[in-house]
């Protein structure tokens, strides 16, 4: 009887190609045979990545977090709290190339929901000195929401390490501390939005002199000229100066063709891990169209479909392009009776996260919200996403009558808020725009799917449902 799983590994995961000796003293030569590794090289012509490694460090993805440097305090965290079995394939194969030296800069893309910021987590985690009382790993995304968010899942995973994390997000009351008259941070890993970031550092109230570790989750939009290129360039220049050795880590299930050309401007030496282009779609998402008349017929929609079937399905989605519009649909399934909660950016700080808390908690089981939660944002019980509007990029002017180019990225992620870690989820897209058919139509071409029709009758949708695994 092997005491360790590792002890074990050694004596039954011979490579291929060796020679050995059993314990009969007979000599057994494994080299046609096909045995499958524990340890499969990044190089696996199998793997669902495309990966690319810029240093001569072999690195081979894993089977286990206890293969991982990792303490163990954050073993017993991840396993007997968080109840984690064994690493995604993302998880399996970043993690080696962020955790060992010469700890190069990643570029890493992978699904929503298959486990992207326990990738940076532990990477973030595993770097850490506990001694030295100083931001020692630095991770920016694009709204407050994803960073609380991130911060509720480091604290978990660090839970047993002493390892201090914070949050630098816009302050909830106009009375809370100044920038400039709050206390220096000394908080070991420092979770935040861009703009909040930059204006720690710019007061010098966060150090970087002590970084090992700079993320970026949701890179291409932290990266996008329409995003916040130009403070993550701000904050990346300043670190530059005082940790040019700080390993860079940029997290997206996105990267489209304009972010990968700019990336070689903020990363000269990295490696890469990229979704391969046939596997973009999300196999555990079904995705229908629904072809609505106008655009009553898509209010109907919701309430006589997504509603009255809701005793299906765990919780929903729906996404509207912009704020009047989200305040219009609320008005209208409230006036008949549903409960509903809406949120979108011109709401404050206290009830958006109010309302957030409550659809996390399960409190309400619909939510209305602008792409504000398109990204990042991780709730187990969501298997349902309605596109109320699909989502496009915005046109230089209203008055052209050119079809709208469509955000895909976007669209990716908007799908990618159900289906979390390979459950099962239901999109529909309601169409009532000539308009409207033509760019879901770009969206199919563009990831060589295609999208099947649902009537407008319950039978219909009770079909979608059943087909998708929600019933």
């Amino acid at each position: 009887m092997y005491t360790t799983l590792a002890h074990a590994k050694q004596f039954l995961i011979p490579h291929p190609n060796d020679a050995v000796s059993s314990p009969l003293g007979l000599d057994l030569n494994f080299s046609g045979l096909n045995i499958h590794r524990e340890n499969m090289f990044l190089d696996d012509p199998e793997a669902d990545f495309n990966i690319t490694t810029v240093s001569d460090t072999r690195y081979s993805s894993v089977r286990s977090f206890d293969d991982l440097n990792l303490s163990p305090e954050v073993l017993r965290a991840l396993y007997a709290d968080m109840g984690y079995r064994r690493p995604s394939k993302i998880q399996a194969n970043t993690l080696p190339m962020i955790l060992s030296p010469p700890y190069k800069d990643l570029v890493a893309q992978a699904h929503n929901g298959t486990g992207k910021t326990t990738c940076f987590g532990l990477g973030m985690l595993g770097r850490i000195d506990p001694g030295v009382k100083a931001p020692q790993a630095l991770c920016i995304c694009p709204t407050r929401e994803l960073a609380i968010q991130i911060l509720e899942v480091l604290q978990r995973m660090g839970m047993y390490t002493g390892i201090n994390i914070e949050c630098a997000v816009p302050c909830v009351t106009p009375s809370a501390t100044s920038v400039h008259d709050r206390a220096p941070v000394t908080a070991h890993i420092v979770i935040g939005t861009s703009g909040t970031v930059h204006k720690l550092i710019s007061y010098k109230k966060l150090g970087v002199s002590k970084l090992k570790v700079l993320v970026f989750d949701e890179a291409d939009h932290m990266l996008a000229e329409d995003g916040f290129r130009d403070d993550s360039l701000r904050i990346k220049k300043e670190i530059d100066k005082f940790s040019p050795h700080c390993q860079v880590l940029l997290f997206s299930a996105t990267f489209n063709e304009m972010i990968t050309k700019f990336i070689p401007r903020v990363m000269k030496d990295y490696n890469q891990l990229t979704l391969k282009k046939e596997e973009l779609s999300l196999e555990a998402v079904k995705q229908y169209k629904v072809y609505c008349p106008d655009e009553l017929d898509k209010i109907e929609v919701i309430r006589s479909k997504i509603f009255d079937l809701g005793d299906y399905i765990g919780q929903t989605i729906i996404f509207v392009r912009s704020r009047n519009s989200a305040k219009m649909l609320h008005e209208e399934l409230v006036r008949d009776g549903h409960s509903v909660t809406t949120v979108h950016g011109a709401l404050s700080i206290e009830d958006r996260d109010k309302i957030v808390k409550e659809f996390k908690d399960g409190l309400t089981k619909v939510l209305i919200s602008t792409d504000l939660l398109a990204r990042g944002f991780d709730q187990q019980q969501v298997n349902c996403v309605v596109n109320y509007d699909l989502p496009i990029k915005r046109v230089a002017s209203s008055s052209t009558r050119d079809t709208p180019e469509p955000d895909y990225e976007l669209y990716l992620h908007r799908c990618g808020r159900a289906g979390r870690f390979g459950s099962k989820g239901a999109v529909f897209n309601l169409l009532c725009l000539d308009t409207d058919k033509l760019v879901m139509a770009n969206i199919e071409r563009y990831y060589n799917i295609q999208v099947p029709e649902v009537m407008n009758s319950e039978r219909a949708f009770q079909g979608a449902l059943r087909a998708a695994g929600l019933l």
